[in-house]
């Protein structure tokens, strides 16, 4: 179940307690890692090329760019929390972000998320997540990361 809250600066009861929230599977799929590489220019063929891989990677496929399975965080805690009452959002940047484990192309991922801090600053609110990529059916995760996320008020 997702927390909605109404402002952002709402979501400070949740600093430093349980996980935020889990968001749901989601499957990566190979087109979305070649459309990653187009836009990227990171065409290297453990990512592309699934001949290759299905004969010289460990588990016979191709694997998701660190970088694409970042990425998907944004879309993922849509399913975790619920702002209201919010102006823009704006990518803050991370404070670490450490690559775990590849993600194998047709592996089913979901985000983890706690809340570290909730801040603050001018006329925003400047939330810090412990921010966890789990691969289904693996005990390691995919990424772990602090990210950080601004909320400017409405």
């Amino acid at each position: 179940m997702s927390v909605v809250v109404e402002h952002a600066a709402d979501l400070a009861v949740h600093v430093g307690g349980a996980p935020l929230g889990i968001s749901d599977w989601v499957t990566v799929d190979q087109a979305q890692v070649d459309a990653f590489a187009a836009l990227t220019g990171d065409d290297h063929w453990i990512h592309v090329d699934v001949e290759r891989a299905a004969r010289e990677m460990p588990q016979g496929r191709t694997i998701a760019h660190g970088f694409f399975v970042l990425s998907l965080i944004p879309a993922l805690q849509r399913g975790i929390y619920t702002i209201r009452q919010r102006g823009k959002g704006l990518n803050y940047g991370c404070n670490r972000v450490r690559f775990t484990a590849p993600v194998p192309v047709g592996a089913r991922v979901r985000l983890r998320q706690s809340l570290k801090e909730c801040v603050r600053v001018a006329s925003a609110t400047r939330l810090t997540f412990e921010s966890t990529i789990e691969i289904e059916g693996q005990e390691r995760p995919a990424l772990v990361a602090e990210t950080l996320l601004q909320i400017l008020d409405r």
